[in-house]
């Protein structure tokens, strides 16, 4: 399918239109339509744009009076100083639009709109950060007008509880946010080819990014395997009318067959147009949450660090899975016992089930699962091999996966859904054979398929979660999962993992088929 930029039915053709037939006596009333067509487009420029601002804004103003009411409950006890609760009220109620400019300033509400895929948790440094400035100047208003005396406990408390119900409230009002109409932008990939089809992959692999794919911009149609089936509307120089007249709020350049000169003058025309622009960079593959940005005589370049892994970070890698791996036994071990009567009173066969994977530095180890499927199903495999989800459309079948798996049992299937199967990898990781988060545990027929560069991905435990399952699992190809394991091995900090756990839980719960 291919776009005719003559056949056009919204905006740039009315533009074009009354700018060709309206007589000059009719001048103004031209203009004037003329500009309601651009307000229009202003307006739905704006829309995600500005939900998104006025509910973060809410958001903390809430979390902020909720945490400061909670503390002066909590705080009966303590004492309330001199000028007592009222005295408190004012002092918070003067201090509030200070917290509000510390989040501007930290950009906590301007990047829903600029990052498509950003959360709550991308942004609790910033959230720490604004709200422990606040609380600072909090105390300084204090001392400074004498109207309240200070209580540092009574401080800590609220400061503790801001940014508890403060990032609660953040992931609440983008959750509705994101079911809204207006939260949608509709979506250009300027690239057919790989690069774009992977774009368009994670497009629809992640809903909750209220991205909604137009089409491609392109001289060629796609031919690549496991393409995403969406139009060529046309080609690069017809990008201002597409915009137009499909109502487009953000182009994505992943690379074309066009000229170097022909994409740039793309990008240039798309900048004096209300939408938002995103460029892959040229090596994007080598490239990880790590790479900076910085300028040599004003030239951008993207800087990338040395990739290895300090004996420092691998000792608060350690420290953290031994952490969090004992406090989650620990809690759902109640969780665990109750799953284990289920599988038991659901089908003959033991509880657990462990396979041999490949592991850090190519040493195979056993990984734990509770059992979802009927006993003896490795041996069954070769009947269902035709359902490989991977075969189908010519696709990668160096993975085996299997939508509706005939082998899966009924508890099997609940398990899956929810990914509560991965449980007992709790204990592998107490072990010390896998980590919290970090490359995906492969079996031995996968990982000989990975070669050269791929195998820095086992220079780091394989993980309960990682890249890999909060970016699309099964929808993924073998070699994009192993060059998400490659940056995240060789950009790895602990900040990353933090934010890979707290997604991981929106990812299970978002999931729609798990294999």
């Amino acid at each position: 399918m291919r776009f005719t930029p003559g056949v056009t039915t919204h905006g740039s053709h009315i533009l074009s239109e009354l700018t060709k037939i309206a007589p000059k006596a009719h001048g103004e009333q031209t203009a004037a339509m003329a500009d309601a067509v651009q307000h229009d487009r202003l307006d739905r420029h704006r829309s995600r744009g500005w939900i998104v601002k006025r509910m973060l804004v809410t958001a903390d103003v809430f979390g902020l009076t909720a945490a400061f009411v909670l503390t002066q409950y909590l705080s009966v006890g303590i004492g309330n100083g001199e000028a007592g609760v009222l005295g408190e009220l004012v002092v918070f109620l003067a201090v509030l639009p200070a917290w509000v400019i510390a989040a501007k300033l930290y950009g906590l509400y301007d990047r829903d709109e600029d990052s498509a895929d950003h959360s709550t948790a991308d942004e609790l440094v910033g959230v720490f950060n604004a709200i422990s400035i606040g609380a600072w100047v909090l105390v300084a208003v204090a001392l400074a007008t004498g109207l309240v005396e200070v209580n540092l406990p009574k401080i800590f408390l609220f400061w503790v509880l801001a940014i508890a119900f403060v990032s609660t409230a953040r992931a609440t009002v983008r959750a509705i946010c994101r079911r809204l109409a207006a939260y949608t932008q509709r979506t250009l990939i300027v690239g057919a080819g790989l690069v774009g089809q992977r774009v368009a992959r994670q497009i629809r692999c992640h809903p909750e990014y209220g991205l909604e794919l137009v089409g491609f911009v392109d001289t060629t149609e796609s031919d690549h395997r496991g393409s995403v089936h969406a139009p060529v509307l046309g080609a690069p120089e017809d990008l201002p009318f597409l915009v137009e007249d499909m109502r487009v709020d953000r182009v994505i350049f992943a690379f074309s067959n066009e000229s170097h000169e022909a994409l740039l003058t793309a990008v240039r025309v798309c900048r004096d147009l209300p939408l938002r622009i995103d460029v892959v960079p040229r090596f994007f593959d080598a490239m990880g949450v790590g790479a900076s940005v910085h300028h040599l005589g004003g030239m951008p370049l993207v800087g990338l660090g040395p990739a290895g892994l300090p004996r420092s970070s691998q000792v608060i890698k350690r420290a953290v899975d031994v952490a969090v791996s004992a406090v989650l036994l620990v809690i759902l071990s109640p969780v665990l016992a109750l799953i284990a009567l289920a599988i038991k009173l659901d089908s003959p066969g033991p509880v657990h089930f462990n396979q041999l994977r490949v592991g850090t530095g190519g040493r195979p180890f056993r990984i734990h699962k509770f059992r979802t499927m009927v006993v003896g199903a490795d041996e069954l495999k070769a009947e269902v091999e035709h359902l490989n989800h991977y075969a189908t459309n010519g696709g990668d079948t160096r993975m085996f996966k299997i939508q509706n798996d005939p082998r899966v049992t009924r508890v099997g299937r609940i398990l899956r859904r929810y990914s509560l199967d991965e449980l007992p990898q709790l204990f592998d990781v107490l072990r010390g054979t896998m980590s919290m988060v970090g490359p995906r545990p492969l079996i031995v027929d996968e990982d000989q398929h990975i070669a050269d560069w791929g195998r820095r991905r086992l220079d780091l435990k394989p993980g309960i979660t990682g890249p890999w399952q909060v970016s699309g699992r099964n929808e993924i190809p073998l070699t994009e999962m192993v060059t998400m394991d490659y940056l995240y091995v060789t950009n790895w900090s602990l900040m990353q993992d933090v934010v890979l756990m707290l997604r991981t839980m929106p990812a299970v719960i978002r999931a729609r088929a798990v294999y």
